[in-house]
């Protein structure tokens, strides 16, 4: 900066010296405000060209590129459970008696009937409940006179009649007899049924099948079996 304050005076100085040199005449043509005016234009130049070639011109500096975000991953759903299968319980219950009343069974059953439904005739149908007396391997003598009793119940949709009886249907034939009902039994009630026979005079196991029939002698419902020992 002191370097160009220095040039302008000196510059300044040989204008003044120019034109204190001419004497009195003056060129043709060239006025002396012209020429101090031309010396102080070109000193004037010269200052701002010097000034120009000394300021560095800045750098720009580019801006960062972005970084991309990371790409999302989704969290893993797992694999689904599988579906349960239900399983149905089937139960058949027996109306009306407590199972604390239920006798304790002794010698061998009879063979249990697995759908009772499809034994139906009809509106009517029975299911075996228990043996009243006389159990499978009872031991009875020659020639005895035997009633045989089972109760059972109407699960029907019409009640039994007063001629509904026990019919023979298979085994050992004991020549046995059916009672009727001699009653009315309603949908759902329990009653006591019998056959009557005597008992063989030779010794050995017998057994026999019965069914109830209605009136027009229709079998319906579970089988009722009778087994016993001569000795």
């Amino acid at each position: 900066m002191k370097l160009d304050v220095k040039i302008f005076f000196a510059f300044l100085l040989i204008a003044i010296l120019a034109v204190s040199c001419g004497g009195t005449e003056e060129p043709a043509g060239v006025d002396v405000d012209t020429l101090v005016t031309a010396g102080v234009g070109t000193m004037v130049a010269s200052f701002f060209e010097t000034q120009t070639a000394m300021i560095t011109p800045a750098t720009m500096t580019p801006l960062a590129t972005a970084t991309p975000l990371p790409s999302f991953t989704p969290y893993p759903t797992g694999t689904p459970l599988p579906l349960l299968s239900p399983t149905f319980i089937f139960y058949t219950a027996t109306f009306g008696v407590p199972t604390s009343s239920f006798p304790t069974v002794t010698g061998t059953l009879p063979t249990a009937t697995i759908n009772s439904g499809a034994l139906a005739s009809g509106c009517n149908n029975l299911a075996f409940i228990r043996d009243v007396n006389l159990p499978s391997g009872t031991v009875v003598g020659k020639n005895e006179e035997i009633a045989k009793t089972w109760k059972v119940q109407n699960i029907g949709t019409c009640e039994w009649k007063f001629q509904y009886r026990l019919t023979f249907l298979s085994g050992d034939d004991l020549r046995a007899s059916g009672d009727y009902i001699r009653k009315q039994v309603a949908v759902w009630d329990w009653s006591e049924v019998s056959v009557s026979f005597t008992s063989p005079s030779k010794p050995g196991t017998y057994t026999s099948y019965f069914r109830m029939v209605d009136g027009d002698g229709k079998m319906f419902g579970a089988t009722l079996s009778v087994s016993f020992v001569v000795q």
